[in-house]
C-alpha cells in the first residue's frame, strides 16, 4: 500500500511538472530596421563608408543613432527605423555634415523609401510586430547629389540582420 502511495505522488508529480509553460519572456518582439551598406560607386562590390554621416528624419528636427551609428560618424552600413503607421517614410541623408551657426553646411540628398505594413503575430509574450513589404525608394535630384544609385536588395523587411537597401557614392 505504501509503495502505491509513493508511485502515485511521483505520478501526479511528473504529470504536474509535464503541464508547465516556459515564461513568457519575449525575444524576438522588435519591429525590424532597414538596413542600408553604401558602397562605392566606381567598384560595386567594395563597402565605402560615408564621411561625417548624418541622418535626419524629413517630418522632424532629431538625428537618427543606434548601437552601430553615431550621428556624423564615418560608416558604411546603418540600421534606421521607418514610421509605422505610414506608407512611406523620407529621410535627408547628409554627407560631410557639420553645423555652422545653426545651419547644416553638408550635401543633403532626400530619400522616400516607399512601404506597405503588416501585423505579425509572434508570441503570447510578444504580441505583434510590424513588417514592412514591397520597398520601394524615390531619390530627390538636385545638381550636387552624393548618392549615384540606390537598389533594393529586399522589398520584404521582417529581419535587421541583412541587407535592404545598398547605396552606391
Amino acid at each position: 500500500m505504501k509503495k502505491l502511495l509513493i508511485f502515485s505522488i511521483i505520478l501526479i508529480g511528473i504529470v504536474s511538472f509535464s503541464a508547465c509553460e516556459k515564461d513568457d519572456i519575449c525575444v524576438d518582439g522588435d519591429t525590424p530596421l532597414l538596413v542600408i551598406n553604401f558602397y562605392d560607386n566606381e567598384d560595386t562590390t567594395k563597402l565605402k563608408n560615408v564621411s561625417k554621416l548624418r541622418i535626419v528624419g524629413a517630418d522632424n528636427e532629431f538625428a537618427y543613432q543606434n548601437v552601430n551609428f553615431t550621428d556624423r560618424s564615418d560608416v558604411d552600413v546603418v540600421e534606421i527605423p521607418l514610421i509605422t503607421n505610414e506608407t512611406s517614410t523620407t529621410f535627408a541623408l547628409i554627407q560631410n555634415s557639420a553645423d555652422s551657426e545653426g545651419s547644416e553646411t553638408g550635401n543633403v540628398d532626400m530619400v522616400t523609401f516607399n512601404y506597405t505594413t503588416k501585423e505579425v503575430f509572434v508570441s503570447r509574450a510578444c504580441g505583434f510586430v510590424l513588417n514592412y513589404e514591397n520597398l520601394t525608394h524615390e531619390l530627390t535630384v538636385d545638381t550636387d547629389n552624393w548618392i549615384q544609385e540606390i537598389k533594393i536588395e529586399e522589398t520584404l523587411i521582417e529581419k535587421s540582420d541583412i541587407v535592404h537597401v545598398k547605396i552606391f557614392h
